[in-house]
């Protein structure tokens, strides 16, 4: 999903946020979320930890999977951005570090959780898919579509289904809990893409 638009920013209502109260917020609610799970993961346990004032998260945001997605969204872009060179290394390596992302990060652990729960809740399905899976998607339909035009690889399937294939198998042996070793992962991306010989 490449880069040319920029994440979709969700309006706040309340005053501006201090930004160091923000980051708090942000890494308090993934780390009590790796420690605690999503169904123990409260306002209360996230503004103990953050150190700030219950009402305040309140007045930024209104529930916990929107703080969630919030630090999904800014994780993902600083941890494991898709790249927007059209080369296949750059596709070998992302995809290297999605796994690792989903299988060792806090915030792949909110990924995780935030696709579980959007099983059960329709809102959150679509706050889910309109912030943060559709503008990636994009990011990584374009980063494919880019990769093919270059001739960098061949992919055998189409772009969508493609990216399901490939991303699919890491998303559910994590969500089993099962480690994906990088043999699996070399060879979805030299099946599916068949890369350009170096």
């Amino acid at each position: 999903m490449p880069a040319a638009n920029p994440q979709p920013r969700r309006a706040h209502s309340g005053p501006r946020r201090d930004e160091a109260a923000r980051l708090a917020v942000l890494h308090a609610a993934d780390d009590l979320l790796a420690e605690l799970g999503f169904g123990a993961l409260t306002i209360e346990a996230i503004a103990r930890r953050a150190g700030v004032a219950k009402q305040t998260i309140y007045r930024w945001w209104p529930s916990k999977v929107e703080i969630l997605l919030d630090t999904l969204i800014e994780d993902s872009e600083k941890q494991v951005p898709v790249p927007t060179e059209p080369t296949a290394a750059a596709i070998r390596d992302y995809v290297h570090g999605f796994t690792r992302f989903v299988a060792d990060e806090p915030a792949g652990k909110v990924l995780l959780a935030l696709i579980a729960e959007a099983q059960h809740h329709p809102a959150t399905a679509i706050d889910f898919h309109e912030r943060y899976f559709a503008p990636r998607r994009d990011r990584e339909r374009a980063m494919l579509t880019h990769a093919t035009d270059a001739a960098e690889i061949s992919p055998k399937l189409a772009i969508d289904a493609t990216i399901d294939a490939l991303i699919g198998p890491i998303v559910y042996r994590a969500m089993i809990g099962s480690p994906t070793p990088a043999d699996l992962v070399e060879t979805l991306f030299e099946d599916l893409l068949r890369p350009k010989a170096p």
